[in-house]
Parts: C-alpha cells; sequence; structure tokens
C-alpha cells in the first residue's frame, strides 16, 4: 500500500470522479429517455392505429347494414367499439394526462384524446345501437322485389333513426368544441372529425323526419298522385330549368308508376288559366312577368319551390280536372346518375340511352337532331322519361347504388319535393329535398339565374360566385357578392336553330345570335340594403323584391359567345350570427363558389 500523499489537486480529483459518476448516469438516462420516447411512440402509434382502425370498421359496418348483412355489420361495429375504447385508454395513460397537462406543448394530446372521445361515442352510443335495433332493416329487404318500397318496414326505421339522431346531436357539440392543436396533421383530424360528426346528426335528423312522413307519401294511408316535372336547365329557370315534359305519378302502398306522360304543350300557354294568388310579396318580385301562375313555361322563376309546386298543381287541376297531392322535380344530370346505377334503357326505336350520353342527347344533340320537327323532339324526351322511371321503380339490382344515386342528386338539388299537406311540408322545408329559401338571420347568398332569351344557351354558361363580408365589428357590415358568368358555346353554335342560340324576345334585337341573356337575381341576408350594383364595372339599376323575408335583387344582362361577365352587388347587412348559407341553383355546370363571411357571434 502506497502512503505517499497524491500530488493531484483535491478539486481535480472530485471533477475526475465526478466525470466518471456521470458516465454510468447518463448512460442509465439514455436508455430512460430513450424508454420514454419509445414508449411514447408505442403509445402514439396505439391513438393513431385505434382511431384509424375504428374508422375503417364503421365504413364496413355501413357497407354491410345497407347491404343486408347484419351479422357482419354488428362484427364490423364490434371491431370499431373496440378500436375506438383502445383510442381513448391510450390517450388517457398517465404520461398523456401530464402531457395533455402542458402548456402549449400539450396541446395536440389533448385534442387527439378528445377525438378519440368523440370517435368512441358514435361507435357506442350511435353504430352499435343502431346496427342492433335495425337488424330487420336494409336496403333490400326494404325494397322488395317489382320495385315496390316496404312502406310498413320503412315506419318501423323512423324511432330506430330519431334515436340515433338524438344519440348523435351532442357528440356533434362536443366534437365543435375540439380545441385547435396547432399541428397541421391534428388540426385537419380535428375538422374531419367536427364536419363529419355535424354531417351525421344533420343526416339521422333530416332522416328520421322523412322516414316519418314518406311512407304516408308512398301511398301506405291511400293512393297519391304527383306532379313530376323534368326540367330542362339549357334553359335556365330559379328551380333549375324550363319544364319540357311531365308526367303523374302514382304512388300506392309503395307501388310507384307513372299514369300520364306528357310535353308542356299538353299545360298550353294560349289557354286562359286563373291566376293564383301567392301574396303580395311574390307578385311584387315576379312583376316582371304577367304570366308567371298561368304559364307553365314561366312558373318556376323562383327558387323557393313550395312557389313553384303550388303553381303547378293549379294548372294541372284547371288543365285535367285531377288535383294532385304535391310535386317532383328532377332534371337530366339527376338521371344520369341513376342510370349509372341501374343501368341503359333502350327507347322504342332502338336507341340506347346511358349515364354517358343522357345529358348531351336531352340538352343539346337532340335540338339539332330534331331541328325541324319539336313535336317529334318532345315526344323523344318523353319516351327517355318513361324508359328511365320503368326501369327505375321496377326490379331493382342495386338498391344500395340507387339510392346513393339518389343522394348525390338530392346533394346537387337536383331533386325537389313539395306535398300540399302542412304536416308532411313542414318537414320538408327543413330537408335537403324541400328546395326552400331558408327563413334566417344568418348571412344568405343565393345567386338565381333565369333565362330572358328563350333559347337554350344556358347548356353553355359557367358559373363563378364570391360571397365576401367584412369582420363583425358592429351592427352591420359590408359585404359583396360577386357573379361572373361565362358562355363557352363553341362557334358553330352561331348556325343552330333560333330557338336554340337565338333571343326569342324582340326588343333585344341587337344581342348576337348564340347569347346568354339572363336575369341574374340576388337573394340576400334578411336586412340586408344594397349600396350599389354594377355590370363590368359599369352602374346598374335593378328590380327589387322579396323573398321568404329576403331582399331580391334583379339584373338583366347579355353574355356574347365566348365572353364573360361580372355582375357585382355591394351591400350593407345586419351582423347576424350563423354560418353564411350559399343555395346552389341546379344548372348544367357546377360552378366554382367561394365564400369569405366571418361568422359573428350571437
Amino acid at each position: 500500500m502506497d502512503d505517499r500523499p497524491s500530488t493531484e489537486p483535491t478539486g481535480a480529483s472530485a471533477l475526475r470522479e465526478g466525470r466518471n459518476l456521470r458516465r454510468p448516469l447518463l448512460v442509465a438516462g439514455g436508455v430512460v429517455g430513450a424508454a420514454v420516447i419509445l414508449w411514447f411512440g408505442f403509445s402514439t402509434w396505439r391513438v393513431y392505429d385505434g382511431l384509424q382502425d375504428a374508422k375503417a370498421s364503421a365504413e364496413s359496418a355501413v357497407d354491410a347494414a345497407l347491404g343486408g348483412d347484419m351479422g357482419a355489420a354488428g362484427d364490423a361495429v364490434d371491431v370499431a367499439e373496440s378500436s375506438a375504447a383502445s383510442a381513448v385508454d391510450s390517450s388517457e395513460s398517465v404520461p398523456w394526462r401530464v402531457l395533455r397537462l402542458i402548456p402549449r406543448v400539450g396541446a395536440p394530446f389533448e385534442t387527439v384524446h378528445q377525438i378519440a372521445k368523440v370517435t368512441q361515442g358514435l361507435t357506442a352510443n350511435v353504430a352499435k345501437p343502431t346496427v342492433e335495433a335495425g337488424s330487420a332493416f336494409s336496403l333490400d329487404t326494404l325494397v322488395a322485389p317489382g320495385g315496390r318500397i316496404d312502406v310498413a318496414l320503412l315506419r318501423d326505421a323512423e324511432p330506430i333513426l330519431a334515436d340515433a339522431a338524438i344519440a348523435t346531436r351532442p357528440l356533434a357539440e362536443q366534437a365543435a368544441r375540439i380545441p385547435e392543436a396547432g399541428l397541421s396533421p391534428v388540426d385537419n383530424a380535428r375538422v374531419q372529425v367536427r364536419d363529419l360528426t355535424a354531417r351525421l346528426a344533420d343526416a339521422l335528423d333530416e332522416g328520421a323526419d322523412v322516414a316519418q312522413v314518406l311512407p304516408a307519401m308512398l301511398g301506405a294511408d291511400g293512393p297519391r298522385n304527383y306532379f313530376m316535372a323534368f326540367q330542362t336547365p339549357a334553359e335556365a329557370r330559379g328551380t333549375g330549368g324550363l319544364v319540357g315534359g311531365f308526367g303523374v305519378v302514382k304512388a300506392e302502398n309503395g307501388v310507384v308508376g307513372i299514369d300520364t306522360l306528357a310535353s308542356n304543350n299538353d299545360v298550353p300557354y294560349w289557354e286562359s288559366f286563373e291566376t293564383l294568388d301567392l301574396g303580395p310579396d311574390f307578385a311584387a318580385t315576379y312583376a316582371f312577368s304577367d304570366s308567371v301562375t298561368t304559364d307553365i313555361r314561366n312558373s318556376n322563376f323562383s327558387s323557393h319551390f313550395p312557389y313553384t309546386g303550388r303553381i303547378w298543381q293549379s294548372l294541372w287541376e284547371q288543365q285535367s280536372g285531377q288535383r294532385v297531392d304535391g310535386a317532383i322535380a328532377t332534371d337530366p344530370i339527376a338521371l344520369s346518375y341513376v342510370l349509372e346505377a341501374i343501368g341503359p334503357v333502350t327507347l322504342p326505336n332502338g336507341d340506347v340511352i346511358d349515364a354517358g350520353n343522357i345529358v348531351d342527347v336531352t340538352l343539346s344533340s337532340n335540338y339539332l337532331r330534331f331541328a325541324d320537327d319539336n313535336n317529334a323532339r318532345k315526344q323523344y324526351l318523353q319516351d327517355i322519361a318513361a324508359a328511365v322511371v320503368a326501369k327505375m321503380t321496377g326490379s331493382i339490382e342495386s338498391p344500395k347504388a340507387l339510392m346513393d344515386a339518389l343522394s348525390r342528386a338530392v346533394s346537387e338539388n337536383r331533386i325537389a319535393v313539395w306535398s300540399d299537406r302542412p304536416e308532411e311540408q313542414e318537414v320538408l322545408a327543413d330537408s335537403a329535398i324541400g328546395h326552400t329559401v331558408a327563413d334566417t338571420p344568418a348571412p344568405y347568398a343565393e345567386v338565381v339565374i333565369n333565362n330572358h332569351a328563350g333559347n337554350k344557351m344556358d347548356y353553355y354558361l359557367r358559373r363563378e360566385i364570391e360571397y365576401r363580408a367584412e369582420t363583425c365589428t358592429g351592427d352591420t357590415r359590408k359585404s359583396t357578392v360577386t357573379v361572373r358568368l361565362h358562355n363557352d358555346a363553341p362557334e358553330e353554335v352561331v348556325g343552330y336553330p333560333r330557338y336554340v342560340a337565338g333571343i326569342m324576345e324582340t326588343r333585344t334585337e341587337k344581342v348576337p345570335v348564340g347569347s346568354n341573356l339572363p336575369m341574374v337575381s340576388l337573394v340576400a341576408t334578411q336586412g340586408a340594403r344594397l349600396d350599389k350594383v354594377t355590370v363590368d364595372g359599369n352602374s346598374a339599376f335593378p328590380l327589387r323584391g322579396t323573398e321568404v323575408g329576403h331582399p331580391v335583387f334583379h339584373i338583366r344582362t347579355a353574355v356574347p359567345r365566348g365572353e364573360t361577365v361580372e355582375v357585382v352587388f355591394e351591400m350593407t347587412e345586419p351582423s347576424a350570427p350563423g354560418v353564411a348559407q350559399t343555395p346552389i341553383q341546379p344548372l348544367v355546370d357546377t360552378p366554382t363558389v367561394t365564400v369569405d363571411v366571418p361568422v359573428c357571434n350571437a
């Protein structure tokens, strides 16, 4: 043993010993840190994986239920519920709870946790009881062989949908309160869950309401008759297009068929029909036409479908003596979706009409094919309508595909329904198929085009719509609605027949062949004041009216072939609470719509 005193300074020795001691501590700390990182990564993966599994399983459950395989639907819902519960458990572990409490750092963890809670609620409280309660309900059983709809089964579905709607509404409110995470992927997921849950709640509310009235409308309590119009958006009208043809649809105990099929000539405009009183606001708003309630060609200037339904009911009763129970409208674009689901139809002359050609045939090429025989053209369109309706009300190979097609048409406002039974119309008015101008104080901008040329040039009309408003700093704010209309017609249109490309109105002889001549109407926010309107920067002087409490401003303009016209409405409107609404008129094009309207607090 060496007892000689060390020559190393005491402090240096201590440092050396400290370094030696820190090495294992650093190694241990590194191991712990790596373990924490690995645990956190694994935990995050479990949450994400659970949510993805829940989403996929929920989608599988919906597909299985609609296909009639309720056993598979139940199994998929069980997996979705288990996956969502696993995600919630992982996001409620002690480390996650600690991380959620850390300011700013914890925001994404809290957001993910709340997303998981909403997902769990949807699977456990909505999907699972709905599948269990609806074990006898599917589209395959709802639509019986021969196309008959089982109205009793539909009535049985109403309380199931109502219970699901009640369970979903608080989850939608919970999803709406999920805070922002400040992290793009998480915030994107937050928005998706919020929007999906809100749409689901609205859809279930609407589904329960429709299931409440639809059995009676389909003749469960006695036969019903409806005036069904086939609109031609190549000549724009407020609800979509000119009534080119129509049928009288009969529904009895779920069996639907057409009793009468005719062209608009069978409700002739030259007859002296009695006018229908729809109130002073309607009369003043559409004073530019003295035949709006007596001429079927002008019967749907208003975008408020209940007005149109009542006019059609009045005209048909005066013409035929039959009083229908309601009205339905659709168009060739909606029929193209139907043909995509049910397959093509063959006409008496051997022509095959399918999803790919029905729009062109009915809205464009037929006008050239039958340029010299308008009656033959209208008969050809009746043949198409009869063939499509007969096939879709017959034996359906895939009811789900047909329902998907009809849902798409409804979402684009291409199917509208009105009932003259007040209790039924009250439900329809609040639904997507009601086509009503909403009686709401919320920000509102509905741009409506009515063809004033009497031609078919709206087949080539393209729309851009912008609705912008200032922030909510006072009782009122400035807003602007900009409408750009482009005429996309080809050069050869100048050689088309006059009733296709010409201008029928003698007061507009200077408008060149191939032009659109639209009356552009803006249904604005209730209480809005029009400050100024311009057409291509030049001041214009609008006609004014009122529609369901909303001010309406009309401007007529011409859009020559290949040109674009810009109409700008500048307004002062109330700083009303609510999300801006911009209903879209169902024409041929799919318009570009931009909305920049800050939401005001109540």
